[in-house]
């Protein structure tokens, strides 16, 4: 009764919340969520007004609104979610991602492999001909195995830059590289933001690309105003061809309901992450338009392994057991998710939720008393960079409190520098997640100890795991492979090097007469396929 009546508060908490986003109108229940598998799009035409589209600035222009800043427009000196998305516009890569999350060839035209005596593998990648910087100067062989030797010497992003060696120019338009040995994972790191190809001689030159980036994509940036917004325009000698859209507009909007206020306004065109919480009041607008997928991004309270009593694993799995997860869906997300069902991706090949605990408040207590640690005199801060994340903070502090007497505080941070002080380890807990492509890439950047002080922040160091991970990564045959990554999975779950908490849905949402807009279950999404109706 007593959790019962500590959710219903929190609800009513969140009701007000949503009342005061619609300007003192009540809030209505929200319509059910469109098809996760219609491609991104709304399951039904939207009815748009006839006349004028109220654009927010122009016919040609598009006005995008996001919660977070990204914390660089380079393309390798962050590993953000924020970052990635500017970088989409901006920067290419010889392998890029289709729609089903599939590696298909961007800057490279083609490629092939040889297996190599020393059973090494040779791949080679035939560039295209003619695609041009934003400087105008052409893309050459020189600047890809100048590019990646940056990447092999960036923190942020080394890891999606280990899998290759021996990066060499044959000629103008051919590059080859080895992997030590068969790989499955080199066409998908290849896809990362950090592989992107820029000018060999601006960085030779020390050229500053988190002032002006230059890379071969659809849009040049020509203003970043910090914290503001970002301004980009037009690659007229695109190699795809010159995006209908001239100007887009990146606005830095950090409140979700502000940013749903801006787009029913006209005052901003399209919302990348639309709140949870008004969904009902998009679907109701008819100028408007909800993009829902299931998303691949999985969520958990951070906990630092390194860190008393948090390194004894009987304490985290005290703690996932006695989180109801169902509640922070409810709260959090306004049930535009689903409650993680392991340490692993649901959805991706390979996961396995086997041996997995879910919210068990005797099996909570009982592995609180097999750790030796009282809980009750344990104190620590949970970092939360936006709202969606406090508000399944406060469900978090409120569990723990109620089933252990645990104090949790709760602490606001911008992204930029919760990202930083989380890789480094300055933290005792945090509210974050990982969305990526496929299971290899997920568990390497995740998981495994070479991305201590980067993405691994568990701060997890264990052998058996970087042996799991290295062999899935090295086995080509399919079945085979994920074999080794359910296997994977399994061992992440026996350990609970963290709490999972959600798989969230992609929610964008834009004005009815933007045309051409998707997002893939990554939540990818492609600028230079928009125009206006």
């Amino acid at each position: 009764m007593k959790n019962n009546s500590r959710l219903l508060a929190l609800l009513l908490a969140l009701a007000m919340l949503i009342s005061m986003a619609a300007c003192g109108e009540k809030a209505e229940e929200p319509a059910p969520a469109t098809d996760p598998a219609n491609n991104g799009t709304s399951t039904e035409t939207p009815v748009v007004p006839a006349g004028d589209a109220h654009y927010a600035v122009d016919a040609e222009t598009v006005v995008v609104c996001t919660a977070d800043e990204t914390p660089s427009v380079t393309a390798r000196d962050h590993n953000a979610v924020a970052g990635s998305y500017v970088n989409s516009l901006t920067y290419e890569t010889l392998i890029e991602l289709d729609f089903d999350l599939n590696p298909q060839c961007c800057l490279a035209e083609s490629y092939e492999t040889e297996e190599q005596a020393d059973g090494s593998m040779l791949w080679t990648f035939h560039l295209r001909k003619g695609v041009k910087y934003h400087n105008g100067t052409e893309m050459t062989a020189k600047d890809v195995v100048a590019s990646f030797a940056e990447a092999k010497v960036s923190p942020s992003v080394a890891t999606y830059a280990n899998e290759y060696d021996n990066v060499t120019a044959v000629d103008d338009y051919t590059v080859t590289m080895t992997t030590a040995q068969p790989s499955a994972a080199l066409l998908f790191h290849l896809t990362s933001h950090g592989n992107a190809v820029v000018p060999a001689d601006l960085l030779e030159s020390g050229h500053d690309f988190n002032v002006e980036p230059i890379g071969t994509g659809p849009y040049k940036m020509t203003e970043w105003l910090i914290s503001e917004s970002l301004t980009f325009k037009a690659h007229e000698d695109y190699w795809k061809g010159a995006p209908a859209i001239k100007t887009v507009i990146w606005k830095i909007i950090p409140e979700g309901s502000a940013r749903t206020i801006a787009l029913q306004a006209h005052e901003v065109d399209y919302v990348i992450e639309l709140d949870s919480n008004d969904m009902g009041l998009v679907e109701e607008d008819s100028s408007l338009t909800l993009m829902n997928v299931k998303g691949l991004s999985h969520n958990w309270l951070t906990i630092n392994n390194e860190v008393k009593p948090f390194d004894n694993m009987n304490v985290r799995k005290a703690m996932n057991c006695a989180i109801n997860k169902d509640d922070i869906v409810t709260v959090a997300l306004n049930g535009a998710g689903f409650v993680a069902p392991g340490q692993t991706p649901y959805g991706q090949v390979g996961f396995d939720g086997t041996g997995y605990d879910g919210y068990d408040l005797e099996l909570a207590k009982k592995y609180a008393d097999e750790s030796g640690v009282d809980l009750s005199t344990v104190a620590f801060e949970v970092i939360c960079s936006d709202d969606t994340k406090r508000r399944a903070g406060q469900v978090i502090q409120d569990n723990l409190s109620s089933v252990f007497g645990m104090s949790v505080e709760l602490t606001s941070m911008d992204l930029a520098t919760y990202l930083s002080e989380t890789a480094a380890g300055h933290f005792e807990g945090f509210i974050g997640g990982y969305t990526s492509s496929d299971m290899m890439s997920f568990l390497k950047g995740v998981y495994h100890s070479e991305n201590i002080n980067a993405s691994n922040k568990t701060r997890t160091n264990d052998a058996h795991l970087d042996e799991l991970i290295e062999k899935a990564m090295a086995t080509v045959d399919n079945d085979a492979r994920e074999q080794i990554l359910m296997e994977t999975s399994r061992y992440l779950n026996s350990l609970c090097c963290q709490i999972p908490l959600y798989q969230k849905a992609s929610l964008s949402a834009h004005n009815a007469h933007l045309t051409g807009c998707r997002i893939s279950p990554s939540g990818g999404f492609w600028v230079e396929e928009w125009s206006w109706q």
